[in-house]
């Protein structure tokens, strides 16, 4: 009897290899962000042909503020043109918007945007697509921490439970599979308190060069893997 397959309900991916990507065709870094960022459009749509109900983008971690102010800003401003374009294909195509990080140091046009957003596509249901924007794994634990000893927590009340619920990702399932574009294999910093039994695969494509056929391989991949979470197999 063939064993049933159930697709990952969660894929995150380390867009990775932007800068690399316009550096290899001469072209300024910036352009590479902007067809990384065309890319997303892309995913998505495939992601929504199967089924699958969360995804997860790394877009601007804590780390990339040491990057020079030029090009941050030259993010910054990609980032929002694709909220601008995209906003109402994610309304019609019933996928919900959330971000994960921190707001405060955000743009003000790109943070109202996010917002404008978030509470436009709230009530979506078919995918959910998470901008980590200014996230970084380690400040996540770090502030869910803060909250929870501001909230008067007992340390004897403590678990893995409730830790969840003071993380960004509070409501959405770990990542099932990580995937990181641009040859390194490593988290970065991302996601590091979920991604503790999602698989992992690591490509050498760079990320606006991911394809469907990529996207296919690392869910051919994924099918092959025996998650035990832990224990034996059945």
């Amino acid at each position: 009897m063939t064993e049933a397959f159930y697709p990952p309900r969660h894929i995150a991916i380390i867009m990775d290899g932007n800068g690399r990507w316009a550096e290899r065709r001469g072209l300024p870094r910036l352009m590479g962000h902007k067809a990384g960022g065309d890319n997303i459009h892309r995913v998505v749509e495939l992601f929504l042909r199967h089924g699958i109900k969360y995804f997860t983008l790394y877009t601007f971690s804590t780390e990339n503020w040491k990057r020079p102010t030029d090009e941050v800003g030259g993010i910054f401003d990609i980032l929002t043109q694709i909220i601008d374009s995209e906003t109402q294909y994610f309304q019609q195509a019933n996928v919900r918007l959330k971000h994960l990080g921190r707001l405060d140091r955000v743009p003000t046009k790109l943070r109202q945007r996010i917002e404008s957003a978030i509470e436009l596509t709230r009530g979506n249901t078919k995918l959910t697509l998470c901008i980590c924007l200014d996230y970084g794994g380690r400040a996540e634990i770090v502030e869910a921490v803060r909250r929870l000893i501001a909230d008067g927590i007992s340390p004897q009340n403590l678990d893995e439970a409730l830790i969840g619920q003071y993380l960004y990702t509070e409501g959405i399932p770990d990542p099932d599979l990580i995937i990181r574009t641009g040859g390194d294999m490593r988290l970065s910093n991302f996601l590091l308190w979920q991604a503790a039994y999602s698989e992992l695969y690591f490509t050498p494509t760079l990320w606006p060069d991911l394809d469907e056929k990529e996207l296919e391989e690392a869910l051919l991949n994924y099918r092959q893997r025996k998650r035990r979470f832990g224990g034996l197999q059945p």
